[in-house]
């Protein structure tokens, strides 16, 4: 999870309990964050114009005023992208145009830049049958989003674990697993990482810029297609 998501859900958080407090150490294990790190977001909502306000005390911790404050109505890109995929999976049933035009209208309120971003997200994302089932782990998605290389210890179909540094590019998703679309540099080349034999993977800081058509998977053109937002 990203900063500015984070903090979004601490208020989320926050709000969802309130009057009662929840302390820093609560939140930094609900968040997967050091105390520290959830101290300097506090303070940074405050200096938002957020009201929350410590406790004091062994019961005590951060509380906001609920009645000063209402949840977020945008999405950020990739909520706008993941209920376009759970809505893939409608396809077919009685509520696949309602919930279309459920997205419409959560996309027209989304910030020009947000709305754009959330495109470019799901152009990055690959569907073929009727829906992936594996997940995908949060450092992998964090870095497809955000466009940053990754170093994965990735394990074959035999079992055994190689280092890669990859550029991830985009998701291939099927009816029973996610795969990691990314320009493998060991290989030099695309490739498809099944993200459950990801064994370990680490964000690292240079940037990706390479891009990548369907064209370039060994995959039957007229089995693949871009996931969309209308």
């Amino acid at each position: 999870m990203n900063r500015t998501d984070r903090l979004y859900a601490l208020v989320e958080e926050l709000r969802a309990v309130s009057p009662r407090p929840r302390s820093a150490r609560w939140l930094a294990t609900r968040f997967e964050v050091s105390t520290r790190t959830v101290e300097r977001d506090i303070v940074a909502l405050q200096g938002s114009g957020v009201p929350i306000w410590a406790e004091p005390g062994r019961t005590g911790g951060y509380v906001v005023d609920r009645s000063h404050t209402l949840p977020p109505v945008n999405l950020t890109a990739t909520e706008a992208v993941a209920m376009a995929v759970a809505l893939h999976r409608l396809a077919g049933t009685p509520f696949a145009v309602a919930g279309s035009t459920a997205l419409r209208k959560l996309l027209a309120v989304l910030p020009a830049a947000d709305a754009d971003a959330a495109r470019l997200l799901a152009g990055r994302v690959l569907l073929v049958g009727t829906g992936p089932g594996t997940s995908v782990p949060a450092v992998v998605a964090d870095a497809v989003s955000a466009r940053r290389m990754l170093r994965l210890r990735y394990a074959d179909r035999c079992g055994v674990p190689s280092s890669r540094e990859v550029e991830p590019l985009g998701y291939l998703g099927n009816d029973r697993h996610w795969y990691l679309l990314a320009w493998c540099r060991l290989r030099d080349g695309l490739r498809c990482f099944r993200t459950d034999r990801i064994v370990g993977v680490e964000a690292l800081s240079q940037r990706v810029t390479r891009e990548f058509s369907p064209a370039d998977l060994d995959v039957p053109a007229e089995r693949v297609r871009r996931l969309t937002l209308v």
